[in-house]
């Protein structure tokens, strides 16, 4: 679920740090010594790493140097973990490759005792808590295994020019030919899927007969014959499916529609003032996938301790807000400090944050993408692993984008196609022409000899 940020003045520092961060492992160098992390790219602030040296250095008077690797997608760092028994101390996986993982005894517990630090983890919003514990195994109760880093949902960002905000309130614009060509998707199968049998199930929805929850775990045969249908239809609709692109398709009025989670959301809608393009976001009325991202310790790591620390700094409030302020997304952490930060007095809207921050925050004004209110959270949920049911959900997703890979990269194709065939013919051109040469010669020859 990780957000880009398109900024030289962020990058290049943080190319810097991580070609000082991420040289090659040196054997000849005590392990207690090193903390391997993995995690989603630009997703923590600026300087974190390094003020956790120092922080780490306060508790335990060592020394600790950091390897930093990024991922894009969640499956690749299981399969590192799982197959190659790589070594990461602390990873950062979606809520369902947690649940994967503690299926499979893939995590070690956090250790909650520190030298001279108080346990920052308490911070976790106990909304946040209730969430993770649902990924609980027999035995593992997930919370002990992971503590959320960021959380947010999935909705649909739309160009205010094209499409009214009554229209961008239901997923049913997705469906509307009206705008077809001018909507890109999240190049998620979990998404997708989540969304077709919500859609599916709007009236249903509606008349309160069955939740959204249900829904999206619901991968009965019946349930992905519907979500295949539906996906099928939408087909039609789309310019694209897109892992980052589409934020900078919609600012540039390129796209008007684009089913994307809210930290993207945010980014683009900044982005896009800053041009004078009126974009916002929506989480649609019939429900949609709240999701969330956590730190954990892999059953291969070989400085859990070092990764106890670290996931506790991450928990500090100011930490927390660093890090928030950089990617976009929302913290687990709810403190006072936090919520005073964020309240935005030039907003004309209020929010119900009370199952966040507790009983005093029933009212406050704090960006409502970021931090979505009570009524938005009560009709989201979070879709859950898919289990065996994985390598078919898979596959549906295989047939429905099948050769659908977007109006431009098609026009590409068709032009480098189209190169080549004239390149071949010219080059078939140019043989007959110098074959027709050489018997023109020959013929000379012949001519000249008699």
């Amino acid at each position: 679920m990780c957000y880009y940020v398109n900024n030289m003045k962020r990058i290049i520092p943080a190319i810097l740090l991580l070609l000082a961060l991420t040289g090659c492992y040196n054997s000849g160098e005590p392990r207690e010594r090193v903390l391997k992390i993995y995690n989603w790219a630009d997703y923590i602030g600026e300087g974190v790493l390094e003020d956790f040296q120092a922080y780490y250095k306060e508790q335990t008077g060592e020394n600790i140097r950091i390897v930093y690797q990024t991922f894009d997608i969640n499956e690749i760092m299981l399969t590192k973990i799982e197959k190659g028994h790589e070594d990461f101390d602390v990873v950062c996986p979606s809520e369902y490759i947690i649940e994967r993982m503690l299926k499979k005894h893939l995590l070690l517990p956090i250790d909650t005792n520190f030298a001279h630090s108080p346990n920052y983890m308490n911070n976790v919003a106990p909304f946040i808590r209730k969430q993770i514990n649902k990924l609980s195994q027999p035995g593992e109760k997930a919370s002990r295994y992971a503590v959320c880093y960021m959380w947010g949902t999935a909705g649909i960002l739309y160009n205010r020019a094209y499409v009214p905000d009554s229209v961008a309130l239901s997923w049913d614009c997705l469906w509307n030919k009206k705008y077809a060509g001018k909507i890109l998707m999240k190049d998620s199968y979990r998404d997708a899927y989540g969304t077709a049998v919500i859609y599916a199930h709007a009236k249903e929805l509606k008349e309160g007969t069955v939740t959204v929850e249900e829904l999206m775990n619901d991968y009965s045969p019946r349930a992905m014959e519907l979500a295949e249908k539906y996906l099928k239809a939408l087909k039609p609709n789309i310019a694209g499916w897109e892992a980052d692109f589409g934020k900078e398709m919609m600012t540039k009025n390129k796209a008007w529609l684009n089913m994307t989670w809210s930290g993207d959301a945010i980014w683009a809608i900044e982005e896009a003032n800053a041009v004078g393009v009126d974009l916002d976001y929506e989480v649609p009325e019939e429900g949609s996938n709240i999701w969330y991202d956590g730190w954990v310790i892999p059953k291969y790591a070989r400085n859990p301790e070092a990764a106890s620390y670290f996931i506790n700094f991450m928990c500090r409030p100011d930490i927390a807000l660093r890090n928030m302020d950089f990617c976009g997304y929302v913290s687990s952490i709810a403190t006072p400090e936090i919520l005073e930060e964020k309240i935005d007095t030039t907003l004309h809207y209020y929010s119900d944050l009370s199952y966040f921050f507790g009983p005093g925050a029933d009212s406050v004004q704090i960006d409502k993408i970021q931090y979505p209110d009570r009524k938005v959270v009560e009709r989201c949920a979070m879709i859950r692993d898919f289990g065996d049911k994985t390598k078919e959900v898979l596959d549906i997703w295989s047939r429905i984008k099948g050769d659908n890979l977007g109006v431009g990269i098609t026009i590409l194709i068709f032009v480098v196609v189209a190169l080549m065939s004239g390149w071949m013919i010219y080059k078939k051109w140019q043989r007959y022409n110098r074959q027709k040469q050489q018997r023109r010669r020959s013929r000379r020859k012949k001519v000249r000899r008699n």
